[in-house]
């Protein structure tokens, strides 16, 4: 393989870095699908550059090899990949989807734990206040999800910062944000450099819940006055497991909504877009090469079996008792038979390709 098969893990380092400053600028919905593709993309080809890394360490073992009739011997001189290289791969690979599967069953664990906290809710309605003087407020997803908020929150709070809290809730509720978070986490879980999108991606969430609470109360002032008293209110109060008002880095939310919304902008989203269609490319490129380097190691394969049956039926002709060579070089198992004939189209295929 060349050099492609490292392009998606160069892009998903940059975008690593770039991404959650530069998500921090456009309009916050827009910043939130675009880290969630993002997200996606990059880990998809973060994880399938290390699978064909580990790929080539792995096809290299004498039983793979037997198993796959491909030659190792052509394996090794046709692919530049070191088999430290492959060794960490695999091994980085494995920890990641182990992370995988612990952060799925973890975000499993809490959509249950959230769906189960909505229906021991008092009332019901949208809104459920819990008799208790901690300040605290937050949305709980759900089929339908709640809005939860304490006495000691809304004791807090005028009557218009109030309104602006239950829209700000409301919107995390209408626009799914936990599903945002999921992909986040996930993500973050199977490739760690993508750890600073989560964190971005919360704040986002949070400033897309203060536009749409500041369209609804018709105040960006008032919007951000509830933020910050519900944060100073709520700060020596344990941070809830949920979409929360108090969420975020506070002091730049409120910064945001005391200046103009920003305006929507498409040319902030052009670079990363195309960061993605080269990641995207690349490991499409990666996967076409190591299809033809496998077809290689097993035309290879099949060419040296039939150089030694020729030389084992050559043999055989000036040697009393030639059938006995001719059992153990002429006679191939089915399967490497069956190799080299289903091969034998790819391999043209491949040759018209190069």
């Amino acid at each position: 393989m060349t050099f492609s098969v490292y392009v998606p893990l160069l892009v998903t380092l940059v975008l690593a870095v770039l991404a959650p400053r530069a998500a921090r600028r456009p309009a916050p919905r827009a910043a939130a699908w675009a880290l969630a593709c993002t997200a996606l993309v990059t880990a998809v080809g973060w994880l399938g550059a290390l699978a064909l890394l580990a790929f080539t360490g792995f096809a290299q073992i004498p039983e793979v090899a037997e198993e796959g009739h491909w030659s190792v011997a052509a394996l090794r001189t046709e692919d530049p990949v070191s088999l430290s290289m492959a060794a960490v791969s695999a091994v980085a690979l494995a920890a990641g989807l182990a992370s995988l599967g612990v952060a799925a069953v973890r975000q499993v664990r809490h959509i249950v734990w959230a769906r189960r906290e909505c229906a021991r809710m008092p009332g019901d309605t949208e809104l459920a206040v819990v008799d208790d003087e901690v300040p605290h407020a937050f949305a709980l997803p759900g089929a339908p999800g709640r809005i939860v908020v304490s006495r000691g929150m809304l004791r807090c709070l005028g009557d218009l910062e109030r309104e602006a809290l239950l829209a700000h809730e409301r919107a995390h509720l209408r626009g799914r944000h936990h599903l945002f978070q999921t992909v986040w986490r996930l993500t973050a879980a199977a490739s760690p450099p993508l750890r600073p999108l989560a964190e971005a991606g919360r704040f986002v969430l949070e400033r897309w819940a203060d536009e749409e609470a500041a369209a609804h109360v018709g105040s960006r002032t008032v919007v951000a006055r509830a933020v910050g008293r519900a944060a100073l209110a709520a700060a020596d109060a344990a941070r809830p497991a949920a979409l929360a008002v108090t969420g975020g880095a506070v002091p730049q939310r409120v910064r945001a909504l005391l200046t103009p919304p920003p305006p929507p902008r498409v040319l902030p989203f052009v670079p990363g877009a195309l960061l993605l269609a080269l990641c995207c490319a690349a490991l499409a490129n990666a996967t076409s090469e190591s299809e033809d380097l496998v077809d290689t190691a097993v035309r290879a394969q099949c060419a040296a079996d039939a150089a030694a049956t020729d030389a084992g039926a050559a043999g055989a002709g000036a040697v009393d008792g030639a059938g006995v060579y001719g059992d153990r070089a002429g006679h191939r198992p089915q399967r490497a038979r069956d190799a080299c004939r289903d091969h034998g189209g790819t391999g043209e295929r491949a040759r018209h390709r190069g």
